[in-house]
This record gives structure tokens, sequence and C-alpha cells, in this order.
């Protein structure tokens, strides 16, 4: 399940992209604006920043602002909610499994998370805006 902070990651992405202009966009606008607590936002914009997805300036003129034109859904999400793999087995740099050959639901469950991964991978913060 993509929780509260996942959720409130995309909406954040999203109003960086309407009202992406040179300058840095503060992040009391972009709670005012989605009715999200800046509080929490400081937490989001955090992990944010960390993936390289946002850039950020603290002081007058202070903000953040995309780093770059084009986004999946699903590396904003990661950065927010960490892999989105359905069972530890799957996750990026998880330990190998003893039962892996002998695992009935491992199929499923690859197929499952290749589902997921494509979707959220295909679809990009632009198909989300307004422009």
């Amino acid at each position: 399940m993509i929780s509260t902070k996942g959720r409130y990651a995309l909406r954040l992405m999203i109003d960086l992209a309407e009202h992406e202009t040179d300058n840095y966009i503060p992040l009391k606008d972009i709670a005012e604006r989605q009715g999200i607590s800046k509080k929490y936002l400081e937490i989001i914009v955090k992990d944010l920043v960390s993936a390289g997805l946002i850039s950020g300036i603290s002081g007058k003129g202070g903000g953040y602002k995309l780093c770059k034109e084009e986004y999946s859904v699903g590396e904003i999400l990661e950065a927010t909610e960490g892999p989105l793999a359905p069972v530890a087995c799957l996750a990026i740099n998880a330990d190998t499994c003893d039962k892996e050959k002998e695992c009935r639901t491992l199929p499923l469950w690859r197929e499952y998370d290749t589902l997921v991964h494509d979707f959220f991978f295909n679809k990009k913060l632009t198909e989300l805006t307004r422009k």
C-alpha cells in the first residue's frame, strides 16, 4: 500500500511542475496550495532532495525546484516509500533466499512485481500535471 508520504510526495512534485519558474518555490506556498502541513512536507522534501529529484535552498528567495524535466511516478514513490517490491526476496540487494529454487509462489510474486514496476515507472509526472 502506498502511504500518505508517497501520495503527498506526488502532490508536491506535481505542484512544483505546475508552478515551475526559474525561482525556487517556497515550501509554505506548496503547503497552502496542497492543504498539507509544512512540517510534514519538510520530511518529504528531505527524501526527494536525497534522491536527487529536487533541489532546495534556504533563506530569502529559498524553496525547492525540480532537478530535471521528466520523472517517473515510480522513482518518486521509491524515493519516499522505499522499494515497491511486494516481498522481501525481490527487493533490490535482497539476500538470496534458501527456498528460491523450490518456492512455488516466487513466479507469482515476480509477475506481480513486474506489473507494479512497469505501471509506476511508465507513468510520467507530466501525465499528472495540467500542462
